[in-house]
């Protein structure tokens, strides 16, 4: 038995997969926002409450909002704060008395979408999660590519491609930077876009607006579908992949899987483009379910 934890923001989820895929059992709790003992002991308690249900002990990888620092061993880059700085890879085996395994919650997502998912069967899927925020996995023959700085797939704090003059210099970031493709690709930043009456609302009203012929919806959308193209035409560039699989609430509108194809072609350096645009099977579930999958051996 494979079990996987998601460690977000606002819940943790925990997932029992057996060696066929099968979900056992899912369970989830509310995060311990703000307090990192209280994280360690919901996942410790999530983690016996599968066993104890399932009648086995199995396997646990996690998925963080960040990466474990190869030059520290302590958690970096989470946006789930009270985790940065803590000793989360020694804690968790410690208490569970067992290895665990850790990973990136995007790439757990694109792990998840390669191994039994949009994209099973590819030999290099990138993930994509637009939400609150724009994060990116990548995946490589089944396995999640971490990277020599634990950044792998961190495509959302680039600058934006091929930015038009009305782009410059962008909008401020938490990371300190200014134009990355996170202040202009996550729900928030569309948002901030939308000019409509009523503005601003989310991104499920902004497509429902432009569905019904809200001019203003209907341009900011193709706005954000070319800044997409442009965004994922300089992963195409470099990483060349077969599939990129869209996950997390903007991954919901619908147009995007043929606009942002056909508005990418120019900006990527082939005769032909073959890599595919696809929604993500398992939903708001691929990031637990693609921890579970760290033990896939």
């Amino acid at each position: 038995m494979r079990i996987g934890i998601d460690v977000g923001g606002t819940k943790l989820e925990a997932i029992a997969l057996d060696s066929n895929s099968r979900e056992l059992l899912r369970h989830r709790i509310p995060a311990p926002k703000g307090d990192y003992a209280a994280t360690l002991a919901a996942i410790v308690s999530l983690v016996a409450t599968v066993e104890t249900t399932v009648g086995e002990r199995g396997t646990v990888g996690v998925g963080i909002p960040g990466a474990i620092s190869p030059a520290t061993g302590l958690v970096k880059n989470a946006n789930s704060t009270w985790l940065n700085g803590q000793p989360m890879a020694d804690d968790l085996p410690r208490l569970l008395a067992r290895p665990v395994r850790f990973e990136n919650d995007a790439n757990c997502f694109a792990l998840s979408e390669a191994t039994d998912g949009a994209a099973q069967g590819a030999a290099v899927v990138f993930g994509v999660i637009i939400g609150t925020g724009t994060g990116g996995g990548l995946v490589i023959a089944g396995r999640a590519l971490t990277g020599a700085n634990a950044i792998a797939g961190e495509w959302g704090h680039n600058p934006l491609p091929a930015p038009e003059d009305d782009e410059r210099p962008g909008p401020s970031c938490y990371c300190g930077r200014r134009g990355c493709i996170e202040t202009f690709l996550s729900g928030p930043a569309l948002a901030r876009d939308y000019n409509g009456p009523g503005a601003p609302v989310d991104a499920a009203e902004i497509a429902e607006r432009a569905r019904s012929g809200d001019r203003a919806a209907d341009a900011c959308l193709a706005r954000y579908e070319h800044r997409m193209a442009r965004a994922l035409a300089s992963v195409i560039n470099v990483v060349d992949p077969d599939v990129i699989v869209l996950g997390g609430g903007l991954s919901n509108i619908d147009r995007l899987y043929e606009s942002v194809p056909r508005l990418w072609t120019p900006h990527i350096f082939s005769d032909r483009v073959t890599t595919r645009l696809v929604r993500a099977r398992h939903g708001d579930s691929s990031g637990v379910r693609g921890a579970a999958w760290l033990w896939n051996e």
